[in-house]
């Protein structure tokens, strides 16, 4: 089996059962080789190892059966980094990056602060901003030690600058107050829970992804404890479900009347992110 066969065989074996076909048994293929993308077209002819043809069907069989190919690789890609990941971490979503993007403008004028990210899962969050933010000082926090470890590891490969990990329940662990607060903390729906895909809902952590029967308890919880966490003049930003605008903006208010709160939508048109900046 040259490359060029085990990808058209592994596009035809992935078919029924994946949204991206092409793509995925490219990234199952170029793991078995440990080549890059180019190496597959350049050397399409180039015949595998019986070995290798036998690791290649093995990934397919786990990806046919729902298994996430981040998971199955260890690696996803977010905001031009690769970050590990195992079922420990949520997956990184492309949605997550518009939230580091407005993190990013809030605190590129600020001369110095302290962020923390809640709920760092993969500390893709973290990460990537501590590295676009060398002023910063920042901080991520998980509930999870499993979690942790794997943003940890994350760190020290993608990032030189400092960040604090601690383990904990949102913003408890903080001794200290901060300016900026970011989060995508569970938000999926009772409801939303049983039509998730069985790929996300085997595979990945519950506890990052269901957020109570409104699917807003952890954000409830957040923003209660945010008042006394927060510098005057600080903002939260949080990743929010795509029918929860109108609550999350409300339930903002109510914790802080007198903030600035803003509600964008993702490159889909749905409710994403939500902006408290409070004076």
């Amino acid at each position: 089996m040259t490359i060029q066969e085990a990808l058209r065989y592994g596009r035809s074996q992935l078919r029924p059962t994946s949204p991206s076909p092409d793509m995925d048994a490219r990234l199952l293929l170029q793991f078995v080789l440990s080549k890059p993308h180019t190496h597959l077209i350049a050397h399409g002819e180039r015949p595998l190892t019986p070995l290798q043809v036998q690791q290649y069907q093995s990934l397919l069989k786990r990806a046919q059966a729902s298994e996430p190919i981040p998971y199955i690789i260890g690696e996803a890609p977010f905001y031009g980094f690769t970050f590990r990941v195992t079922p420990d971490v949520l997956i990184p979503r492309p949605e997550t990056e518009q939230l580091v993007e407005m993190a990013l403008a809030w605190a590129s004028a600020r001369e110095s602060l302290h962020l923390v990210d809640v709920g760092t899962g993969s500390g893709c969050i973290a990460v990537t901003l501590a590295h676009h933010l060398p002023q910063a000082r920042v901080t991520a926090v998980d509930l999870s030690p499993a979690a942790l470890a794997v943003a940890r590891e994350n760190a020290r490969r993608l990032t030189k600058q400092s960040i604090t990990f601690l383990q904990g329940s949102l913003l408890s662990p903080l001794a200290h107050k901060v300016d900026l607060i970011v989060a995508n903390l569970p938000y999926i729906t009772d409801d939303e829970w049983t039509m998730l895909d069985d790929g996300v809902k085997l595979n990945e952590p519950a506890l990052a992804l269901r957020g109570g029967a409104d699917g807003l308890m952890s954000i409830h919880a957040l923003l209660q404890q945010a008042g006394e966490k927060l510098n005057l003049g600080g903002a939260i930003i949080l990743e929010i479900g795509y029918r929860q605008g109108t609550a999350v903006t409300q339930l903002a208010a109510t914790h802080f009347p007198a903030a600035t709160i803003t509600l964008k939508p993702d490159f889909a048109g749905h409710d994403r992110i939500v902006t408290i900046q409070t004076r």
